[in-house]
């Protein structure tokens, strides 16, 4: 295997990472920061408000792209595979 080849496999490998966690940690940021500014306006400073919001948005978030995000891993890892005799030879 060339060291063009596996920068590339690497690459893809790297993008797709991005790509399935971009968006859980996305609403985890947003939820995070707009129950931080709830907090201060309401002067609760109860870190369990904080820590169960974020659960709630990151459970919601993967069930509304789970499917997505699970097909692109899967079709990643199949074309991975059927390239293996490539990339070895």
């Amino acid at each position: 295997m060339s060291p063009e080849v596996a920068l590339s496999q690497l690459a893809s490998g790297l993008y797709l990472a991005l790509l399935l966690g971009a968006p859980l940690l996305l609403a985890v940021l947003v939820t995070g920061v707009v129950v931080g500014i709830l907090q201060a306006a309401t002067s609760i400073n109860e870190p369990t408000v904080a820590f169960v919001a974020k659960v709630g948005a990151l459970v919601v978030t993967l069930a509304l792209t789970g499917h997505f995000l699970m097909g692109r891993l899967v079709s990643f890892t199949t074309e991975l595979f059927r390239q293996i005799p490539h990339l070895i030879g």
